[in-house]
């Protein structure tokens, strides 16, 4: 083929010399520059230094390199304008066919625990996405490479055609725009977070990769495929898949990030058993084991068919009971080969390593979409402990009562609202989620206990506004009520607890979960 030129300039320097090497031989004539140039010449792969190829020095400590006409301008230029090929012509500009830049690792950089705010400046990249974007908006004439997976596919086709295919092209600019995007919204983040650490920008840009495509979405006749972001805890994204076969639905991940959401919320050996994104069953214990058979003993009916998350490795003998019955998803820390072995012999199991349980992320955010908008909150990492409990009734609770309490409200705040929760000492007896009213929750959470509800505590996401959620529980068997407080009847739901003998103590915080 006739004499070509690529410009070659990466962070990432990954397969960079056999993809250098191999445009040299197809008779390209490969410009570059600083640390992609000393790795191509150390290798035998001939490179014109961007410096000698404009003519101008770089400068500024490496601030300024590759911007310069004659390198924008090889770029830029349309192929078959004759106006743009006598400028190249007048000026002796070649055309530059292969761009081939990937950017500094800003999220990366910032990510560290000693990233000063002068590392971060140094690590935004300017002529990298100059680059990035001439080539990606003259893509029908050049070949944009921004990830060195692309490499061996224009190599390729440049061995078998002469040139980069139309459709590979138009594939390779969408991916370099996501490229500097995602690069533009990470400093966007940092500098925002930086100068305006208690403000929600104006402008909120959000990065997200792809994982893979999904079967389908909530129904069968939708579309869907799963995205990931950075997160700083353990959540869905950092999970190992362990099994083959099955892959995980869209509403299988929704029930996995609650299931993770509530099971991190416990030191204690903890199981959390969901369907639909509202808990069957939660249990604590000294021994996984026992955690797992009391979130599954609470409400075994509604968990067939569930996910199940455990906060501790789990034993043969966790791994034959969930065996023994039907199991979507098992999320847990790690997996020790015989319980892996024993998880692997049921058929269609999806089994996931989650990592050490971590909750670090302080400076997390929820996104929830609307048509047409966003809503973006801070996460609920509201603790609710012993000392917020005010005590508003004649009764006081028990020390058991009260850890009881506690270990409900943790389960309520990850229940759909109006949600009611039943328990006795660390599990679950009754759950009513999701209800209009919250009277009905009550009844839900009442049905489900059985006698189980006799003695138990009940959690309640928000106030009471009538006391009839008082009735039904006192009913049931309920001894103590937690819950946030603030209705205008308060009085009168305090009255109807003091008439059961049951204790009541407010938390003057809400927790809705929509």
């Amino acid at each position: 083929m006739k004499a070509a030129y690529a410009l070659i300039s990466v962070y990432d320097k990954a397969k960079v010399v056999d993809f250098g090497r191999g445009l040299h031989k197809l008779g390209f004539k490969i410009i570059s520059s600083g640390g992609t140039a000393k790795v191509l010449s150390d290798a035998g792969v001939p490179v014109v230094q961007v410096s000698d190829y404009t003519g101008f020095p770089e400068m500024l400590d490496g601030r300024v390199k590759t911007i310069h006409p004659k390198v924008h301008a090889g770029i830029l230029a349309v192929r078959g304008d004759r106006k743009h090929a006598e400028t190249l012509a007048k000026h002796r500009i070649p055309a530059i066919d292969v761009v081939a830049v990937n950017l500094y690792p800003f999220r990366e950089t910032v990510a560290k625990e000693d990233c000063r705010f002068e590392d971060a400046i140094e690590d935004i990249d300017v002529g990298g996405p100059a680059l990035v974007r001439a080539a990606a908006k003259n893509h029908q004439d050049v070949a944009v490479v921004v990830d060195p997976a692309d490499y061996a596919v224009v190599l390729e086709e440049l061995e078998s055609g002469e040139k980069v295919s139309m459709e590979t092209k138009k594939r390779l600019a969408v991916k370099a725009f996501a490229h500097t995007a995602e690069y533009d919204a990470a400093i966007h983040r940092f500098l925002a977070k930086t100068y305006e650490p208690d403000r929600f920008p104006e402008k909120f840009n959000i990065s997200l990769t792809k994982a893979y495509d999904l079967r389908y979405g909530e129904n069968p006749h939708q579309k869907a495929a799963y995205y990931f972001d950075d997160a700083a805890e353990s959540c869905v994204s950092e999970t190992k898949i362990l099994s083959e076969g099955k892959q995980l639905s869209f509403n299988n991940l929704i029930d996995v990030n609650a299931a993770l959401e509530m099971v991190k919320e416990f030191e204690k050996p903890a199981a959390v058993i969901i369907k639909h994104l509202n808990p069957a069953g939660v249990g604590c214990a000294q021994d996984i084991h026992s955690a797992y058979e009391a979130a599954h003993s609470a409400d075994h009916l509604s968990a067939y068919g569930c996910i199940v998350a455990l906060n501790r490795e789990p034993d043969d003998a966790v791994a034959k009971d969930i065996v023994s019955t039907f199991v979507e998803v098992v999320a847990a820390p790690s997996f020790g080969k015989n319980v892996l072995d024993i998880l692997l012999s049921k058929k269609n199991m999806r089994i996931l390593a989650v990592g050490k349980i971590r909750k670090e992320n302080k400076d997390a955010l929820d996104y929830r979409k609307v048509i047409g908008g966003m809503l973006i909150q801070t996460a609920d990492q509201r603790e609710v402990t012993e000392k917020d409990m005010r005590v508003v009734t004649m009764r006081k609770p028990t020390q058991e009562e009260v850890e009881a309490m506690l270990f409900a409200w943790k389960v309520c705040k990850h229940t759909r609202s109006n949600s009611i929760i039943f328990a006795k000492n660390d599990r679950t007896v009754g759950v009513g989620a999701g209800q209009m009213s919250r009277v009905d929750a009550v009844k839900i959470a009442a049905m489900k206990a059985k006698e189980q509800a006799k003695g138990a505590v009940m959690a309640s996401d928000a106030f009471f506004p009538f006391r009839d959620g008082i009735d039904e529980a006192a009913k049931a068997g309920i001894t103590a009520a937690i819950h946030p407080g603030g209705s205008i009847r308060d009085r009168e739901v305090i009255e109807a607890a003091d008439q059961y003998g049951m204790a009541m103590v407010f938390t003057g915080v809400r927790g809705f979960l929509h």
